[in-house]
């Protein structure tokens, strides 16, 4: 090697996502359960029960138990198993032990609910388990693993059970809510979907953008995604707020 030549410098690959640790240890678990996604959709469930005319508190944590586990264990440690997306190290035993136990807990939790609540919780219970695993392991042919079924099933129909877990009915106001959280997921997979695909695809992205003053500025893969994740952290942290609000509204 010449004086003049220089060792090409190595990028180190991006993160699998904007809220993935380091791989390794305790790490891949924090990880696996995608925190401002799990919470932007629990965020649902309280949309959902705020909805109802009277606000029950203990249905509504069991209810966000339930899709805690449902959702933020089983569905995750199921999309971790189908092609490693993460890139996690934790143990493919492990993981379907996650995803049992997890499924397991929100069944339990949906049948003790329709004991108490109405029978006709019960066919909410079979969805939720049916898609957990249609969606994330991508069965029939990923025949549900698309935008529209993402959208109904972790943006509806969280919203549609918390306002049904309530009273055991639905109401105009919780279809409407149910609605406009359907298309909140619809934003949420257009903008995450490039996002995902620079990050876990893309092994670097060369370009510029010509200005009209005559001047260039670079164009990269952080630039490409810069905007998106911005729109995706303030999205998964103004959920939870506006959630939390609106509960708290009722409560008074």
């Amino acid at each position: 090697m010449g004086p003049e030549e220089a060792p090409a410098r190595v990028r180190p690959p991006a993160r699998p996502a904007f809220y993935a640790l380091a791989p390794g240890g305790w790490r891949d678990y924090v990880t696996l359960l995608h925190v401002p996604y799990t919470a932007w959709h629990l965020s649902y469930v309280a949309l959902g029960a705020a909805t109802a005319s009277t606000l029950d508190l203990v249905r509504l944590g069991a209810s966000l138990l339930g899709f805690f586990l449902g959702v933020g264990v089983c569905a995750h440690a199921l999309d971790e198993l189908n092609g490693r997306p993460l890139g996690t190290r934790i143990p493919r035993g492990v993981l379907w032990a996650l995803a049992v136990v997890g499924l397991g807990g929100a069944v339990a939790l949906g049948v003790a609910g329709a004991l108490e609540v109405s029978l006709w919780l019960l066919p909410f219970v079979g969805f939720g388990a049916f898609i957990v695993f249609a969606y994330n392991l991508e069965l029939f042919g990923g025949r549900f693993h698309s935008d529209a079924w993402f959208a109904l099933s972790w943006g509806a129909f969280p919203a549609l059970t918390g306002s049904f877990a309530q009273a055991g009915t639905l109401r105009a106001e919780g279809l409407l809510v149910a609605a406009g959280c359907l298309l909140l997921s619809l934003v949420q997979r257009r903008l995450s979907t490039p996002v995902r695909w620079l990050r876990r695809k893309a092994d670097r992205v060369e370009g510029r953008v010509l200005l009209r003053d005559g001047s260039a500025a670079p164009l990269d893969e952080a630039a490409l995604r810069r905007a998106p994740e911005a729109a995706l952290r303030a999205l998964a942290l103004a959920l939870p707020v506006l959630a939390t609000g609106l509960v708290l509204a009722r409560l008074r």
